[in-house]
């Protein structure tokens, strides 16, 4: 898809987040505090990246995950913006970005994916 459709179908703050890596403003994503049961999907692309049951508060203001759907979901990228080392997360299908990847999540992998909601679609199992 291109830039020109996606601009014509996102939100600008979608379109913002996903194309030019922007960040949406904390506490105010539409899944930062939303914990039902289902699938998180790239809003680009509609690839599948992460399961609710890895979804956890960690009081940052983003929502949060402790693992993607499976390893080849997200790719990692080394960003240096701001004048720091961070890793980038982006779908490894449409390289949208979506957020960054920390190390202090939770138990098993001690990993926090800090997903900005505007790069997500949920689907509702059931």
């Amino acid at each position: 898809m291109s830039k020109l459709d996606l601009k014509s179908r996102l939100s600008e703050l979608e379109f913002q987040v996903t194309q030019n890596a922007h960040t949406e403003p904390p506490f105010s994503g539409k899944f930062f505090n939303f914990f039902e049961v289902g699938t998180y999907k790239c809003i680009c692309c509609d690839s599948v990246l992460f399961d609710s049951q890895d979804k956890f508060k960690s009081s940052t203001g983003w929502a949060s995950f402790h693992s993607s759907i499976n390893d080849k979901a997200l790719k990692l990228v080394e960003d240096h913006s701001f004048g720091m080392l961070r890793i980038e997360v982006v779908c490894s299908n449409c390289q949208a970005h979506l957020g960054h990847v920390f190390n202090d999540g939770p138990k098993p992998s001690f990993k926090r994916y800090c997903i900005n909601s505007a790069s997500l679609n949920f689907k509702k199992n059931g």
